[in-house]
């Protein structure tokens, strides 16, 4: 993990009319590194992903890579290696687990040999999605989907991995399953930005975490600090 931040926001604000979702806030990502953004709903959290990746207008001053984002249309950011996992996963229902895959890899330059070999590194480290390979994306349950959704953004091949929510809805023994393949992604050198309400998965998985509360961020610093902050178990951990 390196010193040098790879995305740096500061007084990032977004307004929905006349309503402020984000308020001002500055935090940065390492490369290498894993930040969890944590709160309640209605934080803010999924709309900071949001505007990172240039889906919703925003205010302040945001650097991936030492390059402006407001300069860069959304579709510009896959190229430089910038890759969210959306909630609610967006895979294509009506294309398989291949095609899907391969449309991770369409904004890359690269010849259909180095894709297939990318698309068996991902079967390789999603079994289930290799045992699924033919069949619709939409008829994957949930966490397959889920599964699905990262091995597609990975096929970018991306040096920021932004998730949002990525156990959602999911059950525990898959739940495990997704933070272990985080885990794999992170150990691989990806930057990653997460977005979790499971807050003892995320500061368990996480090297830093900010705490989001009203738009706000009112806590921040080393996760395993975080975790055994008592505001943070009695507000989020139920301790």
């Amino acid at each position: 993990m390196s010193n040098v931040p790879l995305l740096s926001i500061e007084n990032l604000e977004v307004h929905y009319g006349g309503i402020a979702a984000v308020k001002g806030i500055s935090f940065t990502v390492n490369a290498g590194e894993t930040v969890a953004l944590i709160g309640a709903n209605g934080a803010g959290k999924t709309t900071t992903l949001k505007a990172l990746a240039r889906l919703i207008p925003a205010a302040g001053t945001l650097r991936y890579d030492g390059t402006n984002l407001s300069t860069l249309p959304p579709h510009a950011l896959v190229s430089r290696g910038f890759a969210l996992v959306p909630e609610g996963r967006g895979v294509f229902a009506r294309m398989d687990v291949t095609e899907n895959l391969r449309m991770g890899a369409y904004g890359r330059d690269s010849s259909r040999g180095e894709t297939d070999a990318d698309i068996e590194r991902m079967f390789a480290l999603l079994p289930r999605l290799k045992e699924r390979m033919t069949q619709l994306a939409g008829t994957l349950s949930g966490g397959e989907q889920q599964m699905l959704a990262i091995a597609r953004a990975l096929m970018g091949k991306p040096r920021l991995l932004l998730l949002d929510e990525p156990s959602m809805g999911l059950a525990p023994l898959m739940v495990e399953k997704i933070f272990e393949v985080i885990r794999a992604v992170a150990a691989q050198g990806v930057a990653v930005l997460l977005v979790e309400q499971n807050a003892r998965l995320a500061l368990e998985t996480a090297s830093r975490a900010c705490v989001m509360e009203s738009g706000h961020i009112t806590l921040t610093g080393n996760a395993a600090e975080l975790l055994a902050d008592s505001r943070v178990r009695a507000a989020y951990l139920g301790t």
